[in-house]
């Protein structure tokens, strides 16, 4: 199992658009996905549990990746993230 941390930065956190590109890019994996934030997890691969996670501007999340991808999919959603979800800053 693949893990790390990461700040989100965007205004509104994962809200709307950038937890639509989270799921997205998510699902282009078979590894089995989760974001936890505040001690509460929710798959990666669904938008309503991403949105109920209430990730907000500046909210340090985990994200965990277990299969046989799991480099190549925390690698694309730390991307993801660290790019401000092709937002400008």
């Amino acid at each position: 199992m693949k893990e790390i941390q990461v700040m989100v930065n965007t205004k509104v956190g994962l809200h709307a658009r950038p937890a639509a590109l989270f799921v997205q890019t998510a699902k282009q994996f078979s590894s089995r996905i989760t974001i936890i934030n505040a001690g509460k997890d929710a798959n990666a691969k669904s938008i309503l549990n991403v949105l109920a996670l209430g990730v907000y501007h500046g909210t340090t999340v985990q994200i965990q990746a277990e299969g046989e991808d799991e480099d190549k999919a925390i690698a694309a959603l730390l991307e993801l993230i660290e790019s401000n979800f092709g937002e400008p800053e």
